[in-house]
């Protein structure tokens, strides 16, 4: 039969007597050590974030964790110094996790607007373009169509339009050289 320790004789131990007990496997000193100082984790969480919500979430976490914590409790200084010290590790922690997410959220930004740009760009030059074929004599306008949109070689494009594949090469410069001069007028 287990051995069980009467809690009134648990109440009167010193923290670090049960730090030692709960750092070894003992469930009843690490509750009676939770129980004493989860509202001092509290309230030092709280000063340290200044969110209700937050202290409560960094409380939860550091009582969560304890029992492992603890483990590496070498009763050097007493049991509230140690104690502190984790809940200020704690804070300053969940702060740098904030801030990398943070700093992750503002580069997502940034890289959400310049893949925004990016497309809106891309829309413009598109509409430009169409725009600007649609300026283009019916042969031309054919030609490209089948060159750039159908990605045919231009011996392919001379086939299907009964062409030469040295008028088609013609009809492409040509296409090109009204398209340089058509963004350089609506440049001005």
């Amino acid at each position: 039969m287990a051995c069980v320790k009467p809690i009134v004789m648990l109440m009167d131990t010193p923290d670090e007597t049960l730090a030692t007990a709960a750092a070894g496997g003992d469930r009843s000193a690490f509750a009676l050590l939770v129980e004493r100082h989860y509202d001092r984790i509290y309230g030092l969480a709280y000063r340290l974030t200044g969110q209700r919500a937050e202290a409560q979430d960094l409380a939860q976490d550091i009582c969560a964790g304890l029992p492992v914590k603890l483990r590496h409790w070498r009763g050097e200084a007493r049991f509230t110094t140690w104690l502190y010290r984790v809940v200020v590790n704690a804070a300053h922690d969940l702060r740098r996790r904030q801030a990398v997410r943070a700093k992750a959220g503002i580069g997502w930004g940034d890289w959400e607007i310049a893949r925004q740009d990016e497309i809106a760009a891309q829309v413009e030059a598109q509409d430009w373009l169409a725009q600007a074929m649609s300026r283009l004599p019916i042969e031309l306008r054919d030609t490209v169509a089948l060159v750039l949109g159908e990605e045919m070689t231009q011996a392919e494009a001379a086939v299907v339009l009964g062409l030469s594949e040295g008028t088609i090469a013609w009809r492409m410069s040509e296409v090109k050289k009204r398209l340089r001069a058509m963004a350089a007028e609506d440049a001005r």
